[in-house]
């Protein structure tokens, strides 16, 4: 019986002759497959290219991590905030169109410049367009921020940038020499960093009237040295311009020779869909999607409020955003440690070793929350509370990248060499979208849970603080809002005890997933198994 989607078989048949990518075999395969040594000879613009759209890729999400800093200190709420969380959803959901990116473009113009160009010019637009309005939504003063369009504007802005990110990663495999591709994963991971470094720290430092006035000029001026329209209006000019120069000059050769996996199978929209749907039907790809989706409710209220909140207390955007700096060298190097333990047929023990520091840090992160007032000393921070800041985030991302890198190797592990690319991806996107709902919703939650009351003097009042609404009329009247129970420290509470419940679970699981063979969790054996039940059924009823 062959698969109406997929012939399973013909799939078969090709990782035979696949290189085997866990014990590192190669079978049947030619001496020019064998050499992999890398020769930048021919590829170093071409690296330099890929660096640099990595790098424009990068630029519209460091803007999106930018704006909630702004937005708080114009007094949005946390519903609002919640709100403008969606905007972060696109790169946990592009799974759903990458089919459709891979399998349909116009081949004169190159498959993957089909989707590239269009879509940059389409994000230099929407840069240039925001810079004309982006104050008026922002708001300030008496006009409150209009967060619906900034959430839908982003929202479009990171659906392209996704989209982009879908056809770089296609194009770095055929633009690149076949054994300089491993530099692709280089060129994602240092230009992504660089543009949201651009996006976020540099932009949130040069913005920064207080940061311009200190460390880069001799004579004080009202402003910083960029707006966010002028931010944004060069970033659409540099994107608008780049991309003539891409889609005129580089030409797009798909040499069958430059792909990394040959024999891996190339598939339509169609084919691509069932494919997932039957890796998504497999009891282990259930019980780990379970776990991802999960497991980060538990450090929720840490990841999303804390530096909201410390905005909340007075500590200036500007110097959280370059809290970032020094522990650059750290985030370079921690995955590169934590690597040597996770290799081997248990990464994932490391994962739940990390768990439980994780856990504690999120506390300690909350208990630096309760005291920050503490420290405004002056109408400022000393720099010994700024260093504490420091150590506390350093060793949270300590934690942090345990888990991913764990996670990451644990994904490398079990994907199916066959559909390898695909499995990747889906599990990459589940785990992105566990990171992504809890703090949608623990940044709705926050005002819900959180209990204040109107304080006029000399007069009693009934005015809760509980809406928007109810803050004005407070305001107007001449009170001020107060807050008896902060929202932020019963989330705080929750999702403690959430993650200590969950740890108990969750490490049971992991371990009974550790100890499945791999032959689990192939989907290609699974579904030409039940092909090969459902064609002696068939036999069966015939005879």
């Amino acid at each position: 019986m062959k698969d109406t989607s997929i012939d399973i078989m013909e799939i078969r048949k090709r990782q035979d002759k696949t290189p085997d990518r866990r014990s590192n075999r190669d079978v049947d395969v030619s001496p020019e497959e064998k050499i992999e040594k890398s020769d930048l000879r021919g590829d170093k613009l071409n690296i330099a290219i890929l660096f640099f759209l990595y790098l424009l890729q990068g630029i519209p999400i460091g803007l999106t991590a930018a704006i909630p800093m702004l937005l708080q200190n114009r007094g949005a709420t946390y519903k609002q905030q919640a709100e403008f969380s969606f905007a972060y959803w696109p790169f946990s959901l592009k799974l759903l169109w990458a089919p459709i990116v891979d399998s349909l473009y116009w081949n004169a113009f190159g498959r993957r410049k089909s989707w590239l160009i269009p879509t940059q010019y389409l994000i230099g637009l929407f840069m240039l367009i925001l810079s004309q309005h982006v104050n008026q939504w922002l708001g300030g003063g008496a006009s409150p921020p209009n967060v619906q369009v900034l959430t839908v504007i982003f929202f479009a802005l990171n659906f392209l940038a996704a989209t982009q990110d879908i056809a770089v990663d296609g194009w770095a495999l055929t633009m690149l020499k076949r054994c300089n591709v491993g530099h692709a994963s280089t060129c994602n991971s240092v230009g992504q960093t660089a543009g949201y470094f651009l996006g976020y720290v540099v932009f949130m430092a040069l913005e920064s009237t207080e940061f311009c006035n200190t460390y880069l000029r001799s004579q004080p001026e009202p402003e910083g040295f960029v707006t966010l329209p002028g931010f944004l209006w060069f970033w659409g000019i540099v994107f608008l311009a780049t991309t003539t120069l891409v889609a005129i000059f580089k030409r797009e050769n798909v040499p069958q020779a430059s792909r990394r996996y040959k024999d891996e199978p190339e598939l339509n929209i169609r084919q691509s869909y069932t494919l997932l749907l039957d890796i998504l039907r497999m009891r282990p790809i259930q019980i780990l999607g379970a776990i991802l989706l999960t497991i980060k409710i538990s450090f929720a209220a840490s990841d999303a409020v804390s530096s909201l909140k410390l905005i909340d207390a007075g500590v200036p955007k500007d110097k959280l955003a370059l809290l970032v700096v020094p522990l650059v060298p750290l985030q370079i190097i921690l995955p590169l440690v934590i690597s040597k333990y996770t290799t081997g047929p248990r990464p994932m023990d490391v994962y739940i070793k990390a768990i439980p520091y994780r856990l504690a840090l999120g506390v300690i992160a909350a208990f630096v929350v309760w005291i920050t007032p503490a420290f405004f000393i002056n109408g400022q921070f000393p720099v010994y509370y700024y260093v504490m800041l420091i150590i506390n985030y350093g060793l949270y991302q300590i934690t942090l990248y345990s888990m991913f890198v764990a996670v990451m190797a644990f994904f490398a592990r079990i994907s199916d060499p066959a559909v390898g690319g695909t499995y990747m991806t889906l599990l990459n996107t589940v785990s992105n979208l566990g990171g992504n709902w809890p703090s949608t919703v623990v940044l709705w939650l926050v005002d819900v849970l959180t209990w204040g009351r109107c304080n006029i003097p000399d007069s009693q009042t009934d005015n809760m603080c509980a809406s928007q609404e109810q803050k004005d009329a407070c305001k107007s009247a001449g009170g001020k809002c107060e807050i008896n129970i902060d929202g932020y420290y019963i989330e705080c509470v929750i999702c403690l005890i959430y993650g200590l419940f969950w740890y108990k679970w969750g490490r049971t699981k992991i371990a009974y997933l550790q100890r499945l063979p791999l032959r689990s969790w192939k989907v290609v054996e699974e579904t030409s198994s039940r092909d090969s039940e459902s064609l002696l059924r068939n036999q069966n009823a015939v005879h």
